[in-house]
């Protein structure tokens, strides 16, 4: 299915944009530095929100360039201090990639109707629930943030999980350093929509948005279970409880 899916690309993929100079660019060097194991497809045409774990610094290049090779175009809901970046901001802006502000709640509005304009336009957004590379101390997902089932529950449109595995290798987690690695094997699981009608309609409900955060959680984290063979914690990993902070380094690593 999946191979099916990589040798009939979408329409965005084959209309002339800026992802094809980038892709012209790093696809070659990606080729080089990962070999993708991928399970699973994407829709070729409309609207989804693509809801991968979080464990890596490199992950969003692996989502990505997984994505483009499902014949989509990626998008994501990206740091806001990235786009400030010389040509990287450029590069992000011109490809629909849509900045988002951690403390103003101004600028989360905006992000939001950003991405609410992707999706309308048919286009397909990349949203890490976590917000945040994962503190559950063995890289299992943890607790999430709200921003993808209040955006699905805004649009009515599906959320897709996924898991990769394998990025923690050429960019440990919390860590900078890059570990080059000829063909580093990454495997990648996409899961079926998730069933979120019974939220349907409650976009304004805090019981609802909280009840779709953990379902989604919940079907990315069976996701990982299967790529890593293993059984995750019973309940979500909340760094809150546990004395983390949020964002940034964790209190060990920072001391």
């Amino acid at each position: 299915m999946a191979e099916e899916s990589r040798r009939s690309a979408s329409p965005e993929k084959r209309r002339p944009s800026i992802f094809w100079l980038m892709a012209a660019i790093a696809v070659p060097a990606l080729n080089l530095l990962f070999k993708y194991d991928i399970k699973g497809s994407l829709p070729k045409t409309g609207p989804y929100i693509l809801t991968p774990n979080h464990y890596s610094d490199i992950d969003p290049v692996v989502t990505g360039y997984g994505v483009w090779r499902l014949g989509r175009a990626p998008r994501f809901m990206a740091k806001a201090s990235l786009f400030n970046i010389p040509v990287v901001g450029w590069l992000l802006r011109k490809s629909g990639q849509v900045p988002v502000e951690r403390a103003r709640s101004r600028a989360k509005a905006d992000s939001m109707k950003a991405a609410n304009q992707i999706v309308d336009m048919g286009g397909a957004v990349i949203v890490y629930p976590e917000g945040t590379l994962t503190r559950e101390p063995a890289m299992w997902p943890m607790r999430g943030k709200t921003g993808a089932a209040r955006l699905a529950l805004q649009s009515g449109i599906p959320v897709i999980p996924v898991a990769t595995w394998g990025a923690q290798a050429v960019v440990p987690r919390f860590q900078k350093k890059f570990k080059f690695r000829f063909r580093a094997p990454i495997k990648m699981i996409v899961g079926e929509p998730i069933d979120l009608s019974e939220f349907e309609g409650k976009y304004t409900s805090k019981r609802a948005i909280d009840g779709a955060t953990v379902k989604i959680m919940g079907e990315i984290t069976k996701l990982v279970e299967e790529i890593r063979g293993a059984k995750a914690p019973a309940e979500l990993y909340d760094p809150v409880q546990n004395g983390q902070t949020e964002f940034g380094l964790p209190n060990e690593i920072q001391s």
